[in-house]
């Protein structure tokens, strides 16, 4: 076992220390304190590398050997006690995982299974003692972990880099560069989290940073709103985590530890009435914390912050920490919700609605970067959607790949938004002739994004389809292949949209509009590159010798007792499936081709037809969702249920003090001139 796999811990802790030494001593350094945040990440982005290298020699070669055993006879090593499914094994504040249970039944009396068990590293301290228990604090590290560690690093240094240039003169520069660093160390705590309380605690600090970076230039009210629309937005959320989190704390045998819930969950520890309970809690906070409908709303608005949180947010961190925590704790869902014996369950139907719902949103967006937050809300809803329907590596890969090409999108927007001064595609045009390299990139991105071969995107999106056509119970989980196929096609239309207004035709803006600086393109450039090779880490078996094939299933998957490896089962490559999905986005390019470069769709239609009208209504006012909580739900109780309670407090609270306070003075002057007077001194 490597030095880095004991001691990944500490990874978090160097942008964490950043954040500090920026604060303390950041204004008086040469460059404001960045130079402080570059060097943390970039460490913390080298530790992670060899993180990952040390996780694959752990893959590989397993420090346990694997055991061969039959259906009568499962033999336990000495030293260990039995725990649920499988073993484990607890050495100086140490634990390994429990060992697995068999994949499948042996058949007939010769059959042997090869168990194989991937072990996460566990390190745990403890934390507080709380009723006689004690409550720990650690890390857990397994797959996602560790690809979580590579991924939240590589975006936020680039993302580091490139503000050096975007935030340039800002007056709160160090401040910006001090929450950056603390960003990406909630984060990374996170992903380490070995319990659910210490999860949460890091939860609630990447919604704080989130808050304050949303909100970098709170002067303009605009900005300030939106900020405090995440916060408490994420809050409502946060309650479903909260309570999710006690239901299993106590169904789980008073424990917070993640690999024990999960293992709980898969033994029968845990009824499934309570799995259910959490299950649907802990969706809440997924819908808040990763923009699901219908508690998306705050997303779009987090835009108000500078570009590079934006990147951030909508790449790496804050909008993934639903999804990773439905992956950490998915024999939760999996086995509350039933996943792998139905073709239909609530996480399924959020992520659906949301795959449909972001797309649409997208479609009547002027502001480019609102267009790829909308699909940002999209793509979160296929990840959401795979994890509904059993296709957890699915999931995560799209997670991955989504990573880069999104970053890439994003900080594409700030350097058009750097040379033409808007975000506003009207305001834009032609600058393909301009910026060479950011044109360059954001296409690459964006054909990545619609999933064209052999781009990032085309292997993650079609695992995703092709789990939805062949797991689940009877009749699969069809009707979110059809949802995925639909989300393609508009991805694909609203994208070209996207880039045909920046990038081509006449030049709408003012001034004189320029390529970015090496800072900004060079940024921009990895990501497009990681962009188009991303996807080639999880090739099908069927299109790649063994050495290369599935490499991310490999590596990231966890195999072990806390994670539903009897029941839990992997879509195979569907040439039709991949050969449909890609005809599906040429058809959606096609289409808005046909309508925006050569003027071929009807022009005025909301104008002519009432339904059109209708429609685009509807998606202009987002579903009336801020409506609906702006000016209902908050206006009624800023207005009529404000007034109400105040009536009720002035009428009857304050009537019934002053009330008492009347009848304490007529009985104080009966007793004193009845009482005292007449009766005690006439005595």
């Amino acid at each position: 076992m490597g030095t880095m796999l004991e001691n990944a811990w500490i990874i978090p802790l160097i942008p964490a220390a950043s954040f500090f030494l920026i604060l303390f001593f950041g204004k008086r350094l040469p460059r404001k304190g960045s130079e402080l945040g570059i060097a943390a990440v970039g460490i913390a982005f080298v530790l992670a590398i060899a993180t990952n290298v040390q996780w694959f020699d752990h893959v590989n070669n397993p420090p346990h050997e694997s055991e061969t055993h039959t259906e009568e006879e499962a033999p336990a090593e000495s030293g260990e006690e039995e725990h649920g499914l499988g073993a484990a094994v607890s050495v100086e504040g140490e634990s390994a995982a429990p060992a697995p249970a068999p994949a499948q039944e042996a058949e007939g009396e010769e059959a042997a299974e090869e168990v194989h068990e991937v072990e996460p590293i566990e390190r745990g301290w403890t934390w507080f003692e709380n009723g006689g228990v004690d409550i720990e604090v650690g890390m857990l590290l397994d797959g996602p972990a560790v690809m979580m560690l590579l991924v939240v690093t590589i975006v936020s240094l680039l993302v580091h880099v490139y503000s050096t240039d975007y935030v340039a003169g800002d007056s709160r520069y160090t401040h910006f560069f001090a929450f950056l660093s603390l960003f990406t160390a909630s984060m990374l705590g996170l992903v380490l989290a070995k319990t659910t309380l210490q999860l949460i605690v890091c939860w609630e600090l990447v919604g704080v940073c989130s808050f304050v970076l949303i909100g970098h230039w709170w002067e303009e009210k605009a900005n300030s709103d939106a900020a405090l629309k995440a916060f408490i937005t994420n809050r409502v959320g946060d309650v479903g985590l909260i309570v999710g989190v006690i239901t299993l704390y106590f169904a789980a045998g008073q424990t917070f530890d993640i690999v024990e819930t999960n293992t709980a969950a898969l033994d029968g520890t845990i009824s499934h009435l309570a799995l259910l309970v959490a299950a649907c809690s802990l969706i809440a906070a997924v819908m808040s914390k990763s923009g699901q409908f219908i508690l998306h709303v705050w997303l779009p608005d987090a835009m108000a912050g500078p570009t590079p949180v934006s990147a951030l947010i909508h790449a790496a961190t804050m909008v993934v920490a639903g999804i990773y925590m439905v992956g950490r704790l998915y024999a939760v869902f999996f086995q509350g919700l039933s996943i792998g014996e139905s073709n239909v369950n609530l996480l399924a139907i959020v992520g659906g609605v949301t795959v449909l719902g972001g797309a649409s949103l997208a479609f009547v967006q002027n502001d480019i970067k609102k267009v790829l937050a909308y699909s940002t809300v999209s793509q979160l809803g296929y990840m959401v959607m795979a994890l509904g329907i059993g296709a957890w590596t699915a999931a995560f890969f799209h997670l991955f790949t989504h990573a880069f090409f999104k970053a890439c999108l994003f900080l594409g927007s700030g350097s058009v938004s750097h040379a033409v001064h808007s975000f506003d595609m009207r305001d834009m045009g032609g600058l393909r002739k301009w910026m060479p390299h950011t044109f360059k990139t954001f296409l690459i991105a964006t054909a990545a994004l619609i999933g064209l071969f052999p781009l990032a995107g085309f292997w993650s999106k079609d695992e995703i389809l092709a789990g939805a056509s062949q797991l689940g119970g009877a009749g699969n989980y069809t009707a979110f292949m059809v949802v995925g196929v639909v989300g393609a096609l508009m991805t694909a239309a609203y994208m070209t949209r996207t880039v045909y207004l920046t990038f081509f035709g006449e030049y709408r803006g003012h001034g004189h509009p320029h390529e970015s600086g090496p800072l900004i393109t060079v940024p921009l450039w990895i990501l497009a590159v990681l962009g188009v090779t991303a996807g080639l880490v999880n090739i099908p078996s069927t299109l790649a010798p063994d050495t290369v094939e599935l490499r991310f299933e490999h590596f990231y998957e966890p195999k072990g007792a806390y994670f539903p490896v009897e029941n839990f089962s992997h879509p195979e490559f569907s040439l039709g499936i991949a050969l449909g999905a890609t005809a599906i986005g040429l058809i959606g390019i096609g289409a808005a081709y046909l309508w925006y470069w050569r003027g071929l769709g009807p022009h005025g239609i909301t104008q002519r037809n009432r339904v059109a009208r209708t429609g685009f209504t509807v998606l202009e006012n987002k579903y009336y969702f801020d409506h609906l909580y702006t000016d209902i739900v908050v206006g009624d109780v800023k207005g009529p249920v404000a007034r109400s309670v105040y009536w009720f407090d002035q009428n009857v609270i304050d009537g019934v003090v002053n009330g008492a306070g009347r009848l304490a003075t007529v009985v104080g002057r009966f007793v004193y001139d009845r009482i005292d007077q007449q009766v005690v001194d006439g005595a």
